[in-house]
Order: C-alpha cells, then sequence, then structure tokens
C-alpha cells in the first residue's frame, strides 16, 4: 500500500513559528525531503534515523530538478513510506506545492497539505514593520523577484507601482537592482523605501534599510546571504522607529550594514 505525502510549510526559520501539525509529523517522520532553504534549526527536530533527502534550488544552480522532485515523492509513497516533503514558508505560496500535488494526483499517491508561516509574514513580525498600515498602505501584493530556468523578469510593472500598496519581493537577490529600475520606470518614487531582511525570524537574520533608486548599489556594496525579502512601500520607513532587536550577536554585524561600512 502505498504512504501518504506530507507538503509541509516550514515557516521562515524559527521552530517556534512551526504549526502544531507539521511538529507532529517532523518528530516522527521517517523520510524527509527538504528544500535548501529550510533552516537547520527546524532540520534538527527530524529523527535522526529519518532518512534526509535534500533537493534544494538556488539561483542558477538547480541540483534537482522539479520532474524529478516530484517523480521522487511518487516512488517514496510507492515504495510504502509517509512522506515529509518540507518546504520554506507556506508550500502554496511560491513554494511549488501545487505542482507536486498536481503530480501526486495524477499518480493515484495520497498526500496532504500542512500550511506554514509565509517568509513575509515573518519578516515582518521580526523587524516590526507591518505590512498594511493605516494611511500607509491599504493592501500588500507577493512577487516572485527570480523567474524559472533564469527566464526574463516580465511582471505587470505598471500594475506593481502602487506606492499606496506595499510590495514584498520573494526571491529578488539577484534582480533587486532591476526590479527597483522597473518600479521607477513605472511610476514609483525614487525616495520610497525599501527594507531587505535576509534569514528572517533566525539567528542569522541581517536587515538592510534602503531606498527604491539606492538598493541596487546597496546590495552590490554589501551582498547579503539567501533567503532575502524585500519589504517595498512607505510602511518599510516605520522601520527606524518600529524596529525590533536583533539577536545580540547579530547587532555589531547589523550596525555596520546600516552605514555600509
Amino acid at each position: 500500500m502505498a504512504g501518504k505525502v506530507y507538503l509541509i510549510g516550514a515557516g521562515p526559520g524559527d521552530p517556534d513559528l512551526l504549526t502544531v501539525r507539521a511538529l507532529r509529523l517532523l518528530q516522527a517522520a521517517a523520510v524527509v525531503v527538504h528544500d535548501r532553504l529550510v533552516s537547520p534549526e527546524i532540520m534538527a527536530l527530524t529523527p535522526p534515523a529519518a532518512r534526509r533527502i535534500p533537493v534544494g534550488k538556488a539561483a542558477g544552480l538547480h541540483s534537482v530538478p522539479q520532474d524529478r522532485i516530484n517523480r521522487m515523492l511518487a516512488d517514496l509513497a510507492r515504495e510504502g513510506h509517509d512522506v515529509i516533503r518540507l518546504k520554506g514558508g507556506d508550500p502554496l505560496i511560491f513554494g511549488r506545492g501545487s505542482e507536486e500535488a498536481e503530480h501526486l494526483a495524477a499518480a493515484g499517491i495520497p498526500y496532504a497539505y500542512v500550511p506554514g508561516i509565509t517568509a513575509a509574514q515573518g519578516a515582518a513580525c521580526s523587524t516590526g514593520v507591518p505590512l498594511t498600515h493605516r494611511g500607509l498602505a491599504t493592501g500588500v501584493r507577493y512577487v516572485t523577484g527570480h523567474r524559472a530556468r533564469d527566464a526574463a523578469l516580465d511582471l505587470d510593472w505598471q500594475g506593481l507601482a502602487d506606492p499606496d500598496t506595499t510590495l514584498v519581493v520573494y526571491m529578488g537577490a539577484a534582480n533587486m537592482a532591476e526590479i527597483a529600475a522597473w518600479l521607477i520606470a513605472a511610476g514609483m518614487p525614487v525616495d520610497l523605501p525599501v527594507l531587505a531582511v535576509a534569514h528572517a525570524t533566525t539567528p542569522r537574520e541581517m536587515r538592510m534599510p534602503s531606498t527604491l533608486a539606492q538598493i541596487g548599489a546597496d546590495l552590490a556594496r554589501t551582498p547579503l546571504e539567501a533567503p532575502v525579502l524585500f519589504i517595498v512601500g512607505h510602511v518599510a520607513g516605520l522601520y527606524a522607529s518600529a524596529a525590533l532587536p536583533l539577536p545580540r550577536e547579530l547587532r555589531a554585524a547589523h550596525l555596520r550594514l546600516v552605514g555600509h561600512g
């Protein structure tokens, strides 16, 4: 009898932000197929005897193609295993969870989604910068800053260039300079605040406040290690007054980053 595949969102990195269901399944896991961006703190919650299969992707380097991951999940389930498919954030927000679910459904393999806190929510709460705020942002939009197979970005720049809507850019570190240029060309103010957050909610979290005109140069001067998320909009301007503290061991490095020293 085939096992079941659980498509689990690991959240932004802090183990305390896992759902109770995700934690229960992880602690009983026999097989874990995990992404590169799942934090080591969360991987440490899996049983020592569990089989761990990394299938992570990085910009320009796709170690395991998506179609092979799809087949792997089905094959492992056919062997009788209940399979944990562990993804950073939420499996249904830029997580390709639905692509894997489609393959499993076509193969007759049972599956279930386990939601996770997406990186935008985690970054907002760890930094103190809201995604919506009365008088500053009436809505929020999530977009990807990276296309499959490194295809050209063809986003609706005119539709995205609304200064009253917070724009959250996932996976955009390599292309943020280009994204900023397109948004400015579409009418976004050059001085619109931007907050870049790397490794949100983890002990490695770093933050870079900037503006739309400056973010590309700031990243070139001081690159941030992926995963990096960008909050673009007036709400990012609250960072100076609303910022929550970083872990003590990172504060000196953060001060150098803010000063671009």
